[in-house]
C-alpha cells in the first residue's frame, strides 16, 4: 500500500538533493527572512498599541510574525504543489503513464507533492529553531499536540484548495486564477504578518472565510500560549474539521472529472 508513494517520494528527493546549492540555498533564505522580520520587531518596540492587539499571543510581535511566515508556506506548498508536479509530469509525459497503471487517482495526486510538504516541513522547524536559540522566542509554554492537530488540519485544507487549482490547470492550460486569489487574500486578511483584530470590522468577518486565519490564532495559542484545547482552540480546530470536511470530498471530484475532461480530450499529456 505504501510502496508506490514511498517510489514517488525518494524519486522526488533524489532530484530536490541533486540540485544540493539550491537546496542548501533555500535555508539561506529563512536565516535572512527571520533576520529581517527581527529588526522590523525591533522597530515596531513594545509601544501599547501593539501590546494590545497581540496580548492574545503574549504581546511579542517578533514571535507573532516568525509563526506567520513559517506556517503560512504550508498555504503556498497547498495551493501550489500540485498544480507545479502535475504540470512537471505533464512537460515529461509521465502523466499518462502513470494513469494507464493500476494506481488509483488519490494516490497519484497526494503522492505527487509529497516531497513540498516534507520539506516544507522542515522548512518550519528551522524557522522556529532559529527564532528560539537566536533571537528569544520563548516556547516555554507550549503545547505542541493542538498544535500539531491544527497543521494536519490545515495541510488538509490547502491541499484540497491546491488540488482544485490543479484541476484547473489540468482542464484550461493556462494560469490558475483561483491559487492566486485564495493566496493574496490570505495573506492580507489571516493574519500572517498582524492580528486581524486592527482590520476593518468588515474585514476582518471575510477573514473567517479562510482556514490560515483559524490555522494560525490555534497554532500561536498552543505554541506561545500553551491554550492546549481551550475553547479559543476549540472554535479554531472545529472551523478547520469543517472545512476540510467539505474541501476535500469537492476537491477529488473535481480532479476525477479534470482527468476524464483532459483524456476526452486527448490533451492529458500537454501543457
Amino acid at each position: 500500500m505504501l510502496r508506490k508513494p514511498m517510489a514517488l517520494l525518494k524519486k522526488d528527493f533524489l532530484l530536490e538533493i541533486s540540485y544540493r546549492f539550491s537546496f542548501f540555498l533555500q535555508f539561506g533564505g529563512i536565516f535572512f527572512s527571520v533576520v529581517m522580520f527581527y529588526f522590523v520587531s525591533v522597530l515596531i518596540g513594545e509601544s501599547p498599541t501593539v501590546q494590545n492587539s497581540l496580548s492574545r499571543y503574549g504581546g511579542d510581535y517578533f514571535s507573532f510574525v516568525l509563526i506567520g511566515i513559517a506556517f503560512s508556506n504550508f498555504l503556498s506548498v497547498g495551493l501550489g504543489s500540485f498544480s507545479t508536479n502535475i504540470r512537471g509530469e505533464q512537460m515529461m509525459g509521465t502523466m499518462e503513464a502513470m494513469l494507464v497503471t493500476p494506481t488509483r487517482l488519490p494516490t497519484i495526486i497526494i503522492s505527487s507533492s509529497q516531497w513540498s510538504f516534507a520539506f516544507t516541513s522542515l522548512r518550519v522547524a528551522v524557522y522556529l529553531i532559529l527564532g528560539a536559540i537566536f533571537f528569544g522566542v520563548d516556547f516555554s509554554k507550549a503545547d505542541v499536540l493542538p498544535a500539531l492537530a491544527a497543521l494536519l488540519l490545515t495541510v488538509i485544507a490547502f491541499s484540497s484548495l491546491g488540488i482544485i487549482s490543479a484541476s484547473f490547470i489540468m482542464i484550461f492550460k493556462r494560469g490558475d486564477p483561483i491559487a492566486w486569489v485564495i493566496s493574496t487574500s490570505s495573506t492580507l486578511v489571516g493574519g500572517v504578518y498582524y492580528p486581524i483584530s486592527i482590520l476593518p470590522d468588515w474585514l476582518q468577518s471575510f477573514s473567517y472565510l479562510f482556514p490560515i486565519t483559524y490555522a494560525l490564532d490555534a497554532i500561536r495559542l498552543a505554541l506561545l500560549q500553551g491554550e492546549g484545547y481551550s475553547s479559543a482552540v476549540g472554535r479554531d480546530l472545529t472551523a478547520l474539521i469543517i472545512f476540510s470536511l467539505v474541501t476535500l470530498p469537492i476537491s477529488l471530484l473535481v480532479s476525477r472529472y479534470a482527468v476524464a475532461r483532459a483524456k476526452k480530450d486527448g490533451s492529458l499529456a500537454y501543457y
